[in-house]
């Protein structure tokens, strides 16, 4: 079964992320640290992305290489030239260009040559039986689409029945964005080198990359001293947020969590919020809303507080709360208005969600105890920007809302990116199953509870949407990703939020 979850070697992805200008200058610095130069480092990313190919695809035998003017061109030279000294046939096409090759790259073009080697012209007729590609075409440096003659090799070679291999990135994915200006290789299998790169985990990154992996080429100690400010946070981190509890410890350890929401019709949300709170551990959830939506919920989920939000309901509730959350089902009329105005002063942690949103778009402000967590059309309202706007440039959109609201801000999708002031990180969990209705009140849900239990707002909301991506995929790993309900998310969520046990039972 597939899905559209960016799938890796997990022994060899870090948890690292480079900023992609950044690491191309930081290039040369690595590699004179070790004395070498940057073509040793060029047969290196090739010998790496041979030897994943091969192992892939132990039977091929027919490889075509399309190679274009950069490094990544060069790193296609050097696959070509070990291909055929392992006995592959491969057929070479490189794209023309007035300008001469970088110094790396001309002399992998050149060994191709001296090896017998043979250079196609870019336009050449595609032989029958290839049964790889490899792109070597764009590499990290890509700002904008790919011009005519590149974008005509990507979309053949998307269109070809034979698995693609992409060297660094698939060429037309942006490096540090994850965006698709153009056309975009499709790779079956990624080879990324020295570090990651923002754009292969966030943006449309899940539909292109495929499987992803890792070779530092040898860098690994100068990598491990150098300081970076972005992070890839997945499941394996959860133990660390998530200790096994103390034996003698009590529901008041754990956090008194009020929920605010639910206007006529979306009981359901703020429902969901609830249960998400209780099954990630909050010691009490007490629930504010309609009075009409009190006894289904109580029905459905009698471990939860359910009370009328009313002025005095909501003092005495703010009063007694460890932490607030507020949105889910809020709605944007009076009754929702008059909680947030009455809510928006809380001094403790905060998570604003859903209406909660398009209401502080309307009457901004700055809060550093509060966490937003939008999906990109609030976040445009949040930001008066397109929705494009936001997924072009889905970090500094991120980091946009912390300059401008304060706190944390969660920008949700596929690659969820978590900031606040001084720390940037990618969500390395999830999968298309969660592109359905109500998956964002549990989520709200979730990183209250966790907000609770004492985590400070960034890692409450990093822990907490690893969480949620986690249990998603536990469901997708045995259902598959259509059909799957927000409410499903509770069966796994439980196991998620435990990882002592899940590492005990190797789950």
């Amino acid at each position: 079964m597939t899905d559209h979850t960016v799938k890796k070697n997990p022994a060899s992805i870090p948890h690292s992320i480079w900023d992609a200008d950044d690491l191309r200058r930081a290039e040369k610095e690595a590699a004179d640290s070790l004395g070498l130069t940057l073509y040793e480092l060029m047969q290196r990313a090739g010998e790496a992305a041979f030897t994943v190919s091969h192992t892939l695809y132990p039977q091929s035998t027919h490889w075509l290489i399309l190679c274009g003017h950069g490094n990544n061109g060069g790193d296609g030279y050097v696959v070509a030239r070990l291909a055929v000294a392992a006995g592959i046939r491969v057929t070479l096409l490189a794209l023309e260009n007035n300008k001469p090759l970088p110094e790396e790259a001309g002399a992998a073009r050149e060994a191709w040559l001296n090896a017998g080697g043979v250079i196609h012209a870019s336009d050449t007729v595609w032989p029958d039986d290839i049964d790889v590609i490899i792109d070597g075409l764009l590499g990290t440096g890509l700002r904008s689409a790919p011009r005519e003659g590149v974008a005509a090799l990507i979309k053949q070679a998307n269109a070809h029945s034979a698995p693609v291999v992409a060297l660094d990135i698939p060429s037309g994915l942006i490096a540090q964005t994850g965006a698709t200006p153009g056309a975009v290789i499709h790779a079956s299998h990624t080879v990324t080198f020295i570090a990651l790169k923002p754009g292969l985990l966030t943006g449309k990154a899940r539909d292109v990359v495929g499987v992803l992996h890792h070779n530092a080429l040898g860098l690994e100690n100068w990598l491990a001293g150098q300081e970076t400010h972005i992070a890839r946070f997945d499941v394996s981190q959860l133990v660390q947020w998530l200790p096994a509890r103390r034996p003698t410890s009590h529901k008041g350890d754990h956090g008194r969590l009020v929920i605010i929401g639910g206007d006529y019709g979306t009981a359901g949300a703020i429902r969901m919020a609830g249960e998400a709170a209780v099954r990630t551990g909050a010691g009490l959830v007490r629930v504010l809303t309609r009075i009409e939506n009190i006894a289904p919920i109580i029905t459905v989920r009698p471990e939860l507080m359910v009370h009328e939000l009313t002025p005095q309901t909501l003092e005495e509730s703010l009063e007694w709360a460890d932490v607030v959350v507020i949105g889910p089902g809020l709605g944007q009329q009076a009754w929702g208005k008059q909680a947030l105005q009455k809510t928006e002063n809380f001094r403790k942690p905060m998570l604003w969600d859903a209406d909660a949103l398009n209401l502080l778009a309307i009457n901004p402000d700055k809060r550093h105890n509060r966490i937003l967590t939008p999906h990109p059309g609030e976040a445009a309202r949040l930001l008066n920007c397109s929705v494009a706007e936001i997924e072009n440039d889905r970090l500094l959109s991120a980091q946009r809302l912390v300059k401008r609201y304060g706190g944390v801000a969660v920008l949700k999708g596929a690659g969820t990116v978590v900031a606040c002031d001084d720390a940037l990180g990618i969500i390395d969990a999830g999968n298309a199953g969660m592109a359905s209705g109500g998956m964002g009140d549990v989520l709200s849900g979730i990183i209250g509870a966790l907000l609770g239990q004492k985590l400070p707002l960034y890692d409450a909301a990093c822990a907490g949407c690893v969480a949620h991506g986690a249990a998603a995929d536990k469901l997708a790993a045995q259902y598959g990703t259509r059909g799957m309900l927000a409410t499903d998310l509770f069966c796994t969520l439980r196991r998620v939020v435990n990882p002592d046990v899940i590492d005990v039972e190797n789950d």
